[in-house]
């Protein structure tokens, strides 16, 4: 009956039922890799970002290309996005733009939806928890307006 309580102080407050992580052990997990993958990219530590990451990530962003006329998504790979962190991207955002603001937006089974304001951008995070680990498999992400 406890979930029962839990759902309907939920559903009073306005959120969604499922809103909420399962644990708390759940809630750092995300947090622990949403940060991974957001401070590692900002250090330039590629270890840190491998941890976040799934084998199998996608990060796509739509790129509208008004000049030629063009509409696509651009997508990079688990590998790409560890090099970039490596070779120092990251680090070329000045420290005064960083943000590192993480919101967990749902927690169902073993699946998690976070969003990370970023400063410049924002990244909407799919994460999948495999045992007592969570990772990322998906990110969406888009740029600020002058980002």
């Amino acid at each position: 009956m406890r979930w029962l309580s839990t759902a309907l102080l939920a559903v009073a407050l306005g959120a969604p039922a499922n809103a909420f992580p399962q644990t708390a052990a759940d809630s750092a997990g995300i947090r622990t890799a949403a940060l991974d993958y957001i401070e590692g990219w900002y250090a330039g530590d590629p270890t840190r970002m491998e941890r976040a990451l799934h084998p199998e990530l996608v990060k796509r962003i739509l790129v509208v290309d008004e000049e030629r006329g063009l509409v696509f998504l651009d997508q990079m790979g688990k590998s790409q996005l560890v090099g970039g962190t490596r070779a120092g991207f990251g680090r070329e955002v000045p420290e005064s733009d960083r943000r590192t603001d993480v919101t967990i937006l749902d927690v169902f089974g073993n699946a998690a939806s976070v969003r990370i304001d970023a400063g410049g951008w924002i990244d909407y995070l799919h994460m999948v928890r495999e045992g007592d680990r969570w990772s990322i498999v998906n990110v969406l992400w888009e740029m600020r307006a002058g980002g």
